[in-house]
């Protein structure tokens, strides 16, 4: 019997957001051992504004049995970021299975093990790529944050009142570590703490693919992408814009679509172009560690409602309804990544 490590990778951590953003969580498919014995026979892709869904199924084609341990870790979750900015988290953010996570193998439900892990924050970005280094997702510090007792919690306030209840020497002894900056307004005001870890909460299991049998695997979990106001103009003229336009594929009939459907005006006659984005990132490369090329590749992706505006970058895709649009391919090495805009109308009242 072979043994390997897998892991299921979930979701590169957006970076910080212009004001009126919230942060969030984006999204990354299977991320296993590179293996030559296990092939992905069959992958099933559901993309909505409130929940992902993949439908798997893996075929191991020795005549050994293959185990290892399955991880799907949320990406690095910055504390820091939670100090200036909203983030698209559940209302309690305390719970251990933060994005209602659920696995199913053969149709049979799997109970992880669910825990976590603190990083630095920062040491999973790869600055000179822009994008997230999943393979070094950062130094482990959670023993030296419990050697100090503070709780890998995902809300700034109870953190923050943890690291203001230590110590002087303490304080600096965790900010000669990198742990975390500590400062005051002006002498008379109290000291602040501005924390510079990242959480990883991580979902795990032990799996073994049967020798010469297909398993299917399939799981889902609540989208928490980030995003926030968005606005529009046609022709594309601002360098945001003609970033975005760049990375979601916009063409001239979307663009202007856009401004058709986000145009908001007042009784009194003045207008503008408001909407709310939704930035869902969805790492499809990581498929390229089983053995040969995705059988039959198939992406769902809902926009939500119909006067929702949704672009990405994918060859192939079609609508077939009032809110989805279906892409499907055989033999699928994937190149690049998934990048979803889905925009909905702005309304004051909302």
């Amino acid at each position: 019997m072979r043994s390997w490590i897998f892991a299921l990778g979930l979701l590169a951590a957006s970076p910080a957001l212009a004001n009126d953003g919230f942060g969030g969580i984006s999204a990354t498919g299977l991320t296993f051992g590179q293996t030559e014995d296990v092939a992905m026979e069959s992958e099933d892709l559901f993309i909505s504004l409130d929940r992902i869904k993949v439908e798997y199924v893996f075929r191991n084609t020795s005549a050994s049995d293959v185990t290892g341990e399955v991880i799907f870790p949320l990406p690095p979750i910055s504390l820091g970021q939670m100090w200036n900015m909203d983030f698209n988290l559940p209302d309690d953010p305390t719970q251990p299975n933060l994005l209602n996570f659920t696995v199913t193998v053969d149709g049979k439900a799997m109970t992880p093990t669910i825990d976590r892990v603190a990083v630095l924050a920062g040491d999973w970005w790869d600055a000179a790529s822009g994008a997230v280094a999943y393979d070094t997702p950062g130094k482990d510090v959670t023993a030296q944050l419990a050697s100090f007792g503070i709780p890998l919690a995902l809300d700034y306030d109870s953190v923050n009142t943890a690291l203001v209840a230590l110590s002087p020497d303490q304080q600096a002894a965790m900010q000669a570590a990198g742990l975390a900056e500590f400062y005051r307004a002006d002498d008379a005001s109290p000291v602040e703490a501005l924390p510079q870890w990242s959480v990883v909460i991580r979902y795990h299991w032990t799996q073994t693919f049967p020798a010469g049998q297909a398993l299917a695997v399939s799981h889902s979990y609540d989208n928490r992408s980030p995003g926030g106001l968005f606005s529009w103009s046609h022709p594309v003229t601002e360098e945001y814009n003609l970033e975005t336009q760049a990375q979601y594929c916009i063409d001239d009939s979307t663009s202007r679509a856009l401004v058709k459907r986000l145009t908001v005006t007042e009784a009194d006659g003045t207008s503008y172009v408001m909407g709310t984005a939704h930035f869902i990132d969805y790492v499809l490369r990581t498929a390229n560690s089983w053995a040969g090329p995705i059988g039959t590749f198939r992406l769902t992706v809902d926009k939500g409602a119909p006067e929702n505006i949704v672009s990405l970058c994918a060859e192939g895709l079609e609508k077939t309804g009032p809110t989805t649009f279906v892409m499907e391919k055989t033999d699928y090495t994937p190149k690049d990544d998934l990048r979803i805009l889905i925009v909905k109308p702005f309304r004051p009242a909302e």
